[in-house]
């Protein structure tokens, strides 16, 4: 049967974006509880060199809601974007990752411009 109408498009697949063994390598490197370092992890993952509109794919991966915002209950489960089996981020990695991301102090992330903690060389 078909979806409801409200239901948002499908979304892409990380590993359209990003290589699967570096997404593999990067959530083993931060398997354990309270190791997350999301600058490490986006370096594993390929992502601190990929260009502007594949960092903006990743967004819109992570942005469960679709509302154009990861807010603190998405970014819990951020790892879970990257990959099904990915673990929760701890409450402590995660309002530590959201205090480095979120650079207007409103508590979410958003996508026009505000993620270039995911990629240090996009300007826009």
């Amino acid at each position: 049967m078909s979806s409801a109408p409200e239901s948002p498009p499908a979304k892409m697949a990380m590993s359209s974006i990003l290589n699967a063994d570096d997404i593999k390598k990067a959530l083993d490197a931060f398997a354990v509880a309270d190791s997350f370092d999301h600058k490490k992890f986006f370096e594993i993952v390929g992502l601190k060199s990929k260009p502007h509109d594949d960092v903006k794919k990743v967004f819109t991966v992570l942005d469960a809601d679709n509302s154009g915002f990861i807010e603190e209950e998405e970014l819990k489960f951020v790892l879970k974007g990257f990959a099904k089996d990915g673990r929760d981020l701890t409450d402590k990695e995660t309002k530590a990752f959201l205090r480095a991301a979120d650079k207007d102090g409103d508590g979410k992330i958003g996508v026009d411009g505000k993620y270039k903690h995911l990629n240090p060389a996009v300007h826009v």
